[in-house]
């Protein structure tokens, strides 16, 4: 029988081999992590030997895909020509650093046009992304689903499909759903998840999608406000959750857990989700 890939977001803080380590001990088998700080720009210096430590750990242990996230702070789409310089900087450094270690997919949030309106947002985005993205790069770079909140990029299907399409390297680019972040968008994935799958394959294509970001939402449905609730404890419920894990078209990518908890929180919630999984 398959095993579930799931796992959650763990600090990089005390390095590479010791968040596989963490992540082994929770009966992980994927996690996800901050490139650096998610509220500033620094980023540790890189250590080879650590990161081959992590790659040996994650294949002696059968580990999927693996997800870093981009910090907060990275926004191509701003007003601010400096900010946007920042995001591609910060974007540059991360995949740089990357190519060290196996199966990394990087998410990023598309950001907020802050006025500027969706379609020169796209392209600045778009800007950032060719300019940072290489041919030759191991890393698959996802865009994540957002809620809606205030101007923020990536609230529909269609406006990550529009980054894809213009992106000169979007055979590279993927897509991490959120379940948090599409049902506060108004995707109603508790009562027609086979209808929202069946839109995001006919608008950016099933096979784009690459990580589920695994949320309840503190908030009904169409909100947009992006607040995470523990599995089971909010407006998704864990019937839904159990039917998106065991969907035929979901079930083998990584499942990353972002929910409110500590360390024994996520452990719980692992077992959880590993007796609700059919394999």
């Amino acid at each position: 029988m398959a095993k579930l890939n799931i796992g959650c977001h763990l600090s990089i803080s005390g390095g590479y081999k010791n968040i596989g380590l963490e992540a082994v001990s929770l009966d992980a088998n994927t996690f996800q992590f901050f490139t650096r700080n998610p509220r500033g720009g620094k980023a540790k210096k890189l250590d080879e030997n650590d990161c081959n430590a992590l790659n040996e750990i994650m294949s002696a242990n059968g580990f999927s895909n693996i997800v870093a996230h981009a910090p907060y702070t990275l926004n191509g789409c701003s007003a601010d020509e400096g900010i946007r310089k920042f995001a591609l900087d910060v974007m540059r450094d991360d995949f740089e650093k990357l190519e060290y270690v196996n199966g990394v997919l990087y998410n990023f949030h598309p950001g907020s046009h802050v006025g500027q309106g969706e379609s020169k947002g796209i392209e600045q985005i778009i800007y950032m992304l060719d300019n940072a993205m290489k041919e030759n790069m191991k890393t698959h770079v996802l865009l994540e689903t957002m809620a809606g909140k205030g101007s923020e990029i990536g609230r529909t299907f269609e406006e990550l499909k529009a980054i894809i399409d213009g992106a000169r390297l979007g055979d590279k680019i993927g897509v991490c759903l959120d379940t948090c972040h599409v049902f506060d968008a108004g995707y109603d994935i508790v009562n027609d998840l086979d209808g929202v799958l069946t839109k995001f394959d006919k608008v950016v294509g099933l096979d784009r999608l690459c990580a589920i970001h695994l949320n309840d939402s503190m908030n009904p449905i169409g909100s947009h406000k992006d607040r995470h609730a523990k599995i089971g404890e909010g407006h998704i419920g864990l019937e839904a959750i159990t039917r998106i894990i065991n969907h035929d078209a979901l079930k083998n990518l990584p499942f990353e857990l972002e929910t409110p908890n500590d360390i024994e929180g996520y452990a719980r919630e692992i077992r959880l989700l590993r007796d609700l999984y059919k394999g």
